[in-house]
């Protein structure tokens, strides 16, 4: 039978199911209100007829507005990395308006765990019918979790995973190979008698990227018996004076590092310690394709930048609850960024 994009394909299902149209429209929709043995026998027999509905017309027709909440850290003082997320969300939603998609974003201080419990708070208390959050602070998303769970509003990851939460998708790197690479382009120029110093800059320092991230650092070394010892150190006050203060001290008590690996974004912090205690003979490796990371590239106190291009996963992120919502497709768990790599030589010719 040829496929049917009209009203008549609907009521040959419904007749062939014994059912209303409105019984076949809520299972094609996958709105409530259909036992699961009529669900069935209906999905059998779109599946007979090949039935494909013409679902964006139908959006089109419905006037029906979907609302999707962006939760993102704002741009600060100490990196401007999250400008390329929110232009990937507008980029979205400047393809999707027409079909009556609109985004709603909430800003958060990065440095505050208050501030992003307040707007998770805030985005709960409004009607929205998906969300794309950056899963900055553990347990307070563990709740939000929780309550989208209880509402079955579908929410995606970006830029960072917790696994057991069951979000709809996740888009950003796989940590324990982003790790894992970082450590290979660490040992380009390192002495075999030199330690090696892991920075967590984070006012969460204890959370599964970061060890995710450590973890695949430490299995390069592991795999290539490489004879290194490594340091690893905490900080959780962000600002460059408590930055400074601690890598002070752990410089003082290991004269030999000969590298650093800085787990996020706040690389350029180590390397402005870096260079202001004239050390840049420390190899230095960070992450982000950012203004403040740039200079340091550019001057060769960081060696190499892993990035994992920012604005696709915010563009990624709209575009996985557009598919849910308005597709009613299916959505990829997983969504693992490339892994690229950014020296002084191609950071010219770099699309973020």
């Amino acid at each position: 039978m040829e496929k049917e994009n009209t009203a008549s394909g609907v009521k040959e299902i419904a007749r062939r199911a014994n059912v209303s149209t409105a019984t076949v429209d809520r299972v094609l929709h996958n709105r409530t209100g259909v036992s699961e043995k009529t669900k069935k026998r209906i999905n059998d027999i779109i599946k007979e007829l090949d039935y494909q509905p013409n679902i964006l017309a139908s959006r089109l027709a419905s006037k029906k507005i979907i609302t999707l909440a962006i939760i993102i850290p704002s741009v600060s003082e100490e990196t401007d990395f999250w400008l390329a997320p929110l232009s990937g969300v507008r980029r979205a939603e400047a393809e999707i308006r027409q079909y009556g998609v609109q985004t709603l974003t909430f800003f958060f201080d990065l440095n505050d765990k208050e501030s992003f419990a307040e707007q998770i708070k805030q985005v709960l208390a409004q009607d929205v019918h998906g969300i794309v959050i950056a899963p900055a602070f553990v347990e307070e998303t563990r709740e939000f979790a929780t309550q989208c769970m209880k509402r079955k509003t579908p929410f995606v990851f970006i830029d960072s995973n917790i696994p057991d939460l069951h979000s709809l998708s996740y888009i950003g790197p796989h940590l324990y190979k982003s790790g894992y690479v970082g450590a290979k382009l660490l040992t380009y120029r390192l002495q075999p008698d030199a330690k090696i110093l892991i920075i967590n800059i984070s006012k969460e320092t204890d959370n599964y990227n970061y060890s995710e991230i450590e973890e695949g650092f430490r299995a390069y070394f592991n795999d290539h018996v490489q004879p290194n010892d490594i340091v690893r150190i905490d900080i959780s006050e962000t600002d460059y004076q408590s930055v400074s203060r601690h890598l002070t001290y752990v410089f003082h008590l290991n004269k030999d590092i000969g590298a650093a690996f800085v787990t996020n974004s706040r690389v350029h912090t180590v390397a402005s310690f870096l260079k202001n205690s004239h050390r840049t003979h420390v190899s230095l490796i960070g992450y982000d394709f950012v203004k403040e990371n740039v200079g340091y590239l550019e001057t060769n106190v960081i060696d190499f930048l892993i990035c994992h291009r920012p604005e696709d996963q915010g563009y990624r992120g709209v575009m996985a609850l557009y598919q849910k919502l308005v597709i009613n497709s299916s959505v990829t768990r997983l969504n693992y960024m490339p892994i690229d790599i950014v020296t002084k030589e191609n950071y010219e010719f770099y699309q973020n």
